[in-house]
């Protein structure tokens, strides 16, 4: 049917529903099945059987595989991870629980700090020491390793995390130590510190690798139940992973760092949503993916999301930055709460409403299922509204009980508050829009960002059906539902270039500056970041992008400056002060004239060519041919029913305008176009609504 098209299939595993995209040339088929928690390998190939007998072809035809998950944070957040040990240098034993020393919140005096995952029960020291230029103090205790391995597997510890200090500077004392524990406990999962995350600052490296050795005996089954069973479906082709930076990288890369892909599925939707703005020029985006657990909140400038080196796991206080488990990796800066159509609404003890971050997940999942879940989710309030069609939910493959959406939501909302069901199921929709409109005042906030000044790029099952009234809370006039919306992070797997970045800490100052000794450890980097991308680049470009971690000498953090892709000369050291002072100026209005300069981390990003999709030409509008339907929507300002018109987004040509208020039906999801807005279809077949003129 395909012949000689390349055969690309994309994965993306989240907490309520696993998505599946298939490219073929210039044809596109989607699928959407709930997650099979205790296997998600079963719905994945559960849907890839369905997409290729849509395709009519064989999963032998399939050129590339690529995929991404959740499953390594939902193991974090959910503690059920593996029973990890951490072997530190003597007198480092508690690193885990000293932090930084601040607190997030510094007049709570009962604040909740972030449980580590790895017990103090189960933190060991052994005598060594290294310093931090590198040079050993105090030789490895060779016999106090091996000693603590019948202690390891008395306790039946799964996975061990190795983290000495300095090792960034000179890792062979963690690795002799790992050789040794891999030598007594053989088929132990070990990570060091020095291979995980290079850099200095003991606290993040070290949750870093104590976050890692958690998540890999996971990961690791998983990753190698998926690619038998892919070998077993006769699968030939090269199988790739989204990491948290917006790359894709092997399979092997990925068991060994599992950590990298903690944020895989929102980076896709990052991706996506850049994809979109670069298609219809729009250079000031936010960026709203909501699927069945969580929502992602990402500002990109400029076509280009937000990235950041370092993530926080597991919040204690969501809108608190220290308050979860730090994660140094490369990563696409964006903020994340419980508020997906799985969130469980309830009232709390002072009679107020709230939604999540407890997620119904895909078993019972919501009310509306009819899996036996009780409790209402935020899918049963959009059910009740009259804003989902019951009957063809998930392109009819789920069909939803409106009642039971009505009786789940007098139960734990109506009635104790004396409310109806659908005043109930209103409230919960007020309060998850207002949850994610937070979200996304403060992410802009802390980035000196305007958030009205953006236009909203909405994606996920659920964000199309909340994103305009979400608009209508933070300002925004202008809100873009893609075509292919309902499966969006899945989109941005198949343009996601292979990539991966290394960052390793050296110290080095401007006015000490040893260019041949840098410009040595740049090539090194090089060398091996393009030994994990070549292979799977298949002959396209890779090329290289070289960075420098600075800050002015005593200073707590550093801005990022871009280094030539060659080897340093004492000519360039005028220009790394030109280029620093001018990003200083411009975060913080002028330089520290003088002052002296220091450089802590250097990083180096290997990646092949990310290509922008053409832009759209404007389309003449027109008014929408006539409706497909209506549907009763239960309007909550004005506490009434009335009869909305529901168009089907298949039937509606470029050019096709309607009015709000409007529901537009498609297999993934459905988008609602408020009172407050008109709604057109582009070039490019998105769904642009634009606010009323006043």
């Amino acid at each position: 049917m395909f012949e000689g098209a390349e055969m690309r299939l994309a994965v993306d595993i989240g907490g309520t529903f696993t998505d599946i995209v298939l490219d073929v040339g210039e044809v596109r088929k989607t699928r959407k099945l709930l997650t099979t928690p205790q296997r998600p390998e079963q719905a994945v190939l559960d849907g890839m059987r369905l997409i290729l007998t849509d395709a009519r072809a064989h999963i032998s035809d399939i050129d590339v595989f690529i995929h991404g998950t959740t499953l390594a944070t939902n193991a974090i957040i959910e503690r059920r991870g593996a029973k990890t040990a951490l072997i530190a240098t003597d007198g480092f034993r508690d690193v885990l629980d000293i932090g930084t020393e601040s607190r997030y919140d510094q007049y709570d005096l009962g604040i909740d700090k972030p449980k580590p995952l790895a017990p103090r029960s189960l933190r060991f020291t052994v005598p060594e020491r290294i310093d931090a230029h590198g040079a050993v103090r105090l030789p490895l205790d060779e016999a106090a390793v091996r000693a603590l391995a019948p202690k390891l597997r008395e306790l039946n510890v799964e996975s061990v995390a190795i983290a000495f200090l300095h090792s960034y500077a000179n890792p062979e004392h963690e690795r002799r130590t790992a050789a040794i524990i891999s030598e007594e406990m053989p088929g132990i999962s070990v990570t060091v510190s020095s291979a995980v995350c290079p850099e200095i600052r003991e606290y993040e490296r070290t949750s870093t690798a104590v976050a890692n050795a958690y998540v890999q005996p996971l990961i690791d089954g998983y990753l190698a139940r998926m690619s038998d069973a892919l070998q077993v479906e006769q699968y030939r082709g090269a199988i790739y992973l989204v990491t948290s930076g917006g790359g894709v990288t092997s399979i092997e890369t990925a068991r060994r760092f599992p950590v990298r892909l903690v944020e895989s599925g929102p980076a896709g939707g990052a991706i996506f949503a850049a994809q979109i703005a670069a298609r219809l020029g729009e250079s000031k985006v936010l960026s709203f993916d909501m699927g069945g657990t969580t929502a992602k909140i990402c500002l990109i400038e400029k076509y280009q999301p937000e990235t950041s080196r370092v993530f926080e796991v597991d919040r204690a206080a969501r809108f608190l930055k220290g308050s979860g488990l730090p994660v140094r990796i490369p990563v696409i800066e964006m903020v994340e709460i419980g508020a997906g159509g799985g969130s469980i609404a309830h009232v709390d003890a002072m009679k107020r409403v709230t939604v999540g971050p407890e997620s119904a997940s895909s078993e019972p999942g919501p009310a509306c299922y009819g899996r036996g879940g009780q409790r209402p989710a935020v899918t049963d309030a959009d059910v009740a509204l009259g804003m989902i069609d019951p009957d063809a939910f998930a392109g009819g493959t789920i069909k939803l009980d409106s009642e039971l959406s009505k009786q789940a939501l007098l139960r734990s909302v109506g009635e104790p508050l004396g409310l109806s069901a659908e005043t109930a199921a209103y409230a919960v929709h007020e309060v998850v829009c207002e949850n994610m409109a937070s979200a996304a005042r403060v992410h802009a906030v802390e980035r000196g960002e305007i958030v009205g000044q953006h236009t909203l790029i909405a994606f996920g099952g659920a964000a199309p059906l909340h994103a305009a009234r979400v608009a209508e809370k933070i300002g925004v006039s202008r809100v873009i539902v893609p075509s292919n919306a309902g499966v969006g992070s899945a989109v941005g797997f198949l343009a996601a270039p292979i990539a991966y970045e290394l960052v390793r800490s050296r110290h080095v100052r401007l006015d000490d500056f040893d260019t041949g000794a840098v410009s040595d450890l740049l090539q090194e980097m090089v060398t091996e970041a393009r030994a994990l991308v070549e292979p799977g680049a298949a002959g396209q470009l890779v090329r290289e992008r070289r960075a420098a971690f600075m800050r002015y000498v005593g200073q707590g953090h550093e801005i990022t400056v871009e280094l030539p892709n060659r080897p340093l000369t004492s000519a360039d050291l005028a220009g790394l002060r030109q280029k620093f002072e001018a990003d200083y100026s411009a975060m913080f209005e002028r330089p520290i004239p003088g002052a002296a300069i220091e450089v802590l981390s250097w990083s180096v990003l290997a990646t092949t060519e990310a290509r922008n999709p053409p832009t759209v030409a404007a389309v003449t509008r027109k008014p929408a041919s006539k409706a497909s339907g209506s549907r009763k929507f239960f309007d909550g300002r004005a506490g009434e029913v009335i009869e909305i018109p529901l168009y089907r987004r298949e039937d509606m040509a470029p050019g096709a305008t309607i009015a709000g208020p409007a529901v537009i039906a498609e297999d993934e999801t459905s988008t609602f176009v408020s009172n407050s807005f008109d709604a057109h279809i582009d070039g490019a077949g998105s769904i642009v609504m634009e606010r009323k003129a006043a």
